[in-house]
């Protein structure tokens, strides 16, 4: 049985993965925490800050042949103690012009919910193909 928070939080997703889709900073940055930090599924980069992310996330939108990446929960785990909940899911990143998978896996992420709204602190990805 979903809780409104698992709502809440799955509903944050898929905003971030639309605005992924369309290349549109503005909800990400409304999504992240400023000190979220995220971990990359093959070299394990760690990208540390709102302000890193949404630098990436600006040159990933620029590229020629950019990658989509959607992120697909599978369950949520909320806190008894605490504002916080872990999602757990697997991820894609497809070609934007085109068909395909271009690689796939597995992610956890940890959210907190601040004020009016749920936002990522940690993101940790693992590439399986």
């Amino acid at each position: 049985m979903s809780t409104p928070a698992d709502l809440d939080i799955r509903m944050r997703r898929a905003a971030f993965n639309a605005a992924l889709a369309r290349g549109d900073l503005e909800p990400i940055q409304d999504i992240l925490a400023p000190a979220a930090i995220l971990v990359t599924g093959t070299d394990s980069a760690l990208l540390s800050g709102r302000k890193a992310q949404l630098l990436a996330w600006k040159r990933e939108f620029a590229a020629a042949d950019r990658t989509i990446y959607i992120r697909t929960p599978t369950a949520i785990t909320l806190s008894p103690v605490e504002p916080i909940a872990l999602e757990y899911g697997d991820w894609k990143g497809v070609p934007a012009a085109g068909n395909g998978v271009r690689a796939t896996g597995t992610y956890t992420a940890k959210w907190r919910h601040s004020g009016q709204n749920w936002v990522i602190e940690a993101e940790l990805y693992l590439t399986l193909a």
